[in-house]
């Protein structure tokens, strides 16, 4: 169902259909860290924003304001964070709406088209060699660890950023 190579149907009503999934996850994320920016030194809600994750997402949305909500939809891994701290950090919708809007279609017409190419071509190549597929994959996993790996070892250049205050400053984000 979820599935967008199997919808028979034509790519403006794909791209539309995966342009509002993504408004939706996208914008409920955002409300989400507003609602749970009115209080969170006493409640679960305090792991999530002093996560690591959320601490990068933070650092993103300080350093780029709104352009970061749009860059980030480009990103694996940090995308729900930066919207999560956009909420919490109370970006003003003014703000917020343009880069999400404009986010989410480049994540629309990626997803389905270059997506849908990459997901036919791995199809392709594992219909005509199930072993060439599972050592491009491996090496895929291979390279992600490797670059993972690396990120954490001390001495890098890569900084630990230190976890953002259970009450954050609404005041930090540019604007």
């Amino acid at each position: 169902m979820f599935d967008p190579t199997t919808w028979n149907a034509p790519i403006a009503i794909v791209l539309l259909a995966l342009f509002c999934i993504v408004m939706a996850r996208s914008n409920g994320t955002y409300w989400v860290g507003r609602i749970i920016s009115r209080n969170t030194a006493h409640s679960r809600a305090r792991r999530i924003v002093e996560s690591r994750p959320f601490a990068a997402g933070a650092r993103w949305l300080n350093r780029w304001g709104a352009p970061a909500v749009t860059l980030s939809f480009l990103t694996i891994g940090i995308q729900t964070m930066v919207h999560l701290a956009a909420g919490v950090t109370r970006m003003p919708l003014r703000r917020y709406l343009p880069a999400v809007v404009a986010g989410s279609v480049i994540w629309a017409f990626m997803y389905g088209t270059v997506g849908l190419v990459g997901w036919y071509a791995a199809i392709y190549l594992w219909q005509h060699s199930p072993l060439l597929t599972l050592a491009v994959g491996g090496c895929a996993v291979a390279g992600i660890a490797w670059a993972l790996v690396r990120r954490e070892r001390p001495g890098d250049a890569y900084v630990e950023a230190e976890a953002p205050p259970a009450e954050m400053n609404t005041a930090t984000v540019v604007e």
